[in-house]
């Protein structure tokens, strides 16, 4: 095991600088689910959504803190899979590794589908299949070449977002309190109290939006996939998981705030992205196609980090033994370009399905991910306590990064991100993740068992040889 990480850490290259572990950990937390999906949550759960995110967002917190001070222990490419395995055992590796790798796959798809509709919006006359295939291309390219062109793109991605959402929040407070593009009449924020009260659907509302809250977080855990090509994880990750919070509260508590107060909520009807409806009302005429932009290259960052984590995630499971071992070579670049080239084959059947997907998939889709990635996520938090079991028994150094609360916040993520999982039967669109979930776990079941039985007739082998 300790050779397997060795040799992660000795062949990929920390082309990785801090400020792109700062930006891709930024991308990470801002997605498509906010520009465009956010008015269906809204629906769901009226301005108490605010709070959804919030209480999702603490839970996101420890979630990073605790594989931060796993990252800290050990900053290696495959991260929690690599975690899992040494301390839940090589099943929670082989299992987290390919859900994780599957959760990105699926992602990919929706996102490399949603790039050939934004640019429709310029180019109606081409083919919806053509700009996902340049994109797909564009991405695999950049991340063959090396991986500081990886962390340059999504530096970039992730800016045009931060600004975009950073003067929606300041245009509309100008609005709130001066009246600014509302013909000097302030709107204040009555709004958020006056159309059914701040909880117009009640706490189930709260609940229910959950489950879509969480999915705009996916991504947020790449920091710890970085954390093998980082300059200098030591510096970087702990103060990249630690802004994480803060970041999520401006971002989207904050962009909520100005929104739900410019509009009551009852009128975001989830056919409009709010913040074409915000830049509208302000004035600016090219509205739609400024957040159409901005939408696109949100596709296109979840797209590169999809291609760059499915590569990494299959070098690692190569290097472990659970996976070909021809994805755990890396090119003269330094990168997993066998990883890289399959994830990419793959990712081409995000092109065909332009052809043949109706909407409701899209929302499939991101329950399936959503359940990826509370798997990931629950298998950090397990193997954090059991790293912190280990430090008090001596068996492994202590990290200098801790997380707080620890094992009661452990627990307490633990069990939120069950509840989560219990209400996806609640919503018939969201059910089909708890249908496709069953399969794919038996299917690594079969998978495991095949491994581990292909390694006991190599371990018989070479010892007949010996004799």
């Amino acid at each position: 095991m300790a050779n397997a990480s060795q040799t992660t850490k000795e062949d990929l290259r920390r082309g990785l600088k801090e400020r792109h572990i700062q930006l891709i950990a930024l991308g990470g937390t801002i997605g498509v689910g906010l520009f465009l999906g956010s008015a269906k949550a809204i629906q769901t759960a009226g301005p108490a959504l605010m709070l959804a995110y919030v209480i999702g967002g603490i839970v996101i917190f420890y979630i990073m803190r605790a594989l931060g001070e796993l990252a800290m222990y050990r900053p290696v490419s495959g991260s929690f899979s690599t975690y899992a395995e040494e301390f839940i055992g090589p099943w929670a590796g082989f299992f987290t590794g390919w859900t994780y790798w599957f959760m990105w796959v699926v992602t990919g798809m929706a996102e490399i589908t949603a790039v050939g509709l934004y640019v429709q919006f310029w180019l109606p006359s081409v083919p919806q299949w053509v700009p996902a295939l340049v994109a797909l291309a564009g991405v695999y390219v950049a991340n063959l070449i090396a991986v500081r062109l990886y962390g340059e793109f999504e530096f970039w991605f992730a800016m045009i977002k931060v600004v975009t959402i950073l003067a929606l929040i300041g245009t509309g407070l100008l609005m709130i309190f001066t009246g600014f593009g509302n013909a000097g009449e302030s709107v204040g924020f009555s709004n958020l109290w006056s159309h059914q009260g701040f909880f117009p659907h009640g706490i189930m509302g709260v609940l229910l939006a959950l489950q879509m809250v969480m999915f705009a977080y996916l991504g947020v855990e790449l920091i710890g996939v970085t954390a093998g090509e980082a300059e200098n994880p030591e510096k970087t990750l702990p103060s990249a998981i630690n802004k994480v919070l803060w970041r999520i509260l401006i971002f989207y508590v904050g962009a909520l705030l100005v929104i739900m107060s410019l509009y009551p909520w009852n009128q975001l009807d989830g056919k409009h992205s709010p913040f074409v409806m915000t830049f509208e009302k302000i004035g600016i005429p090219a509205a739609a196609g400024i957040i159409n932009f901005v939408v696109l290259t949100a596709a296109l960052s979840s797209c590169n980090s999809g291609v760059f984590s499915t590569g990494r995630m299959l070098y690692a499971l190569a290097q472990k033994g659970q996976a070909p071992a021809i994805f755990g070579r890396v090119s003269k670049q330094k990168v997993p370009a066998n990883g890289l080239t399959v994830s990419a084959l793959i990712l081409l059947i995000g092109v065909l399905l332009n052809y043949v997907v109706p909407e409701q998939v899209f929302a499939y889709v991101t329950s399936v991910a959503t359940v990826g990635a509370i798997w990931t996520w629950c298998i950090i938090l397990v193997a954090h306590l059991r790293y912190r079991k280990a430090v008090q028994e001596g068996r492994v150094p202590p990290a200098s990064f801790r997380m707080p609360g620890a094992p009661w916040t452990n627990v307490l993520a633990l069990l939120f991100l069950v509840l989560v999982v219990v209400l996806l039967a609640f919503d018939k669109d969201t059910r089909v993740a708890l249908y496709v979930a069953p399969v794919w776990f038996i299917l690594l079941g079969i998978g495991y068992a095949l491994t581990q039985k292909g390694k006991s007739a190599q371990t018989a082998d070479t010892k007949a040889s010996a004799r």
